[in-house]
């Protein structure tokens, strides 16, 4: 399954990012195989609006089938929703804890957003 971490930087050992519009990289995952890619979200950091939806488009164009964060607002988790991605909120650690964390099942698919638009 291919699975998309907000992060801090690019790699298995970064922090996770509790944003999601506004995470610094969303990292890749493959769970089957291991493999992992990052990606810069650099052009959502400092957007004046539309970050979560943006970010979002991103996260579906990389073929993602779910998404591990922190928090997602409503806009983000509407266009997810729409992409068949499931979001799984309450992510924490580094990208490899969170990924350890939903492969054993200690997160849970969010069923609406946890927070509201521009959230920082």
């Amino acid at each position: 399954m291919k699975v998309v971490i907000t992060a801090q930087g690019p790699g298995l050992d970064s922090p996770v990012d509790s944003r999601f519009g506004r995470a610094r990289h969303f990292v890749l995952v493959d769970t089957d195989s291991g493999e992992f890619t990052g990606h810069d979200n650099a052009q959502n950091l400092n957007a004046p609006q539309g970050a979560g939806i943006q970010a979002a488009q991103a996260v579906a164009r990389l073929g993602a089938e779910a998404v591990l964060t922190g928090h997602v607002g409503p806009k983000a988790f509407a266009v997810l929703k729409a992409a068949n991605i499931v979001v799984y909120t309450g992510a924490s650690g580094t990208v490899r804890e969170a990924i350890d964390g939903f492969k054993s099942g200690k997160l849970q698919a969010a069923q609406t957003a946890d927070v509201e638009g521009h959230w920082s």
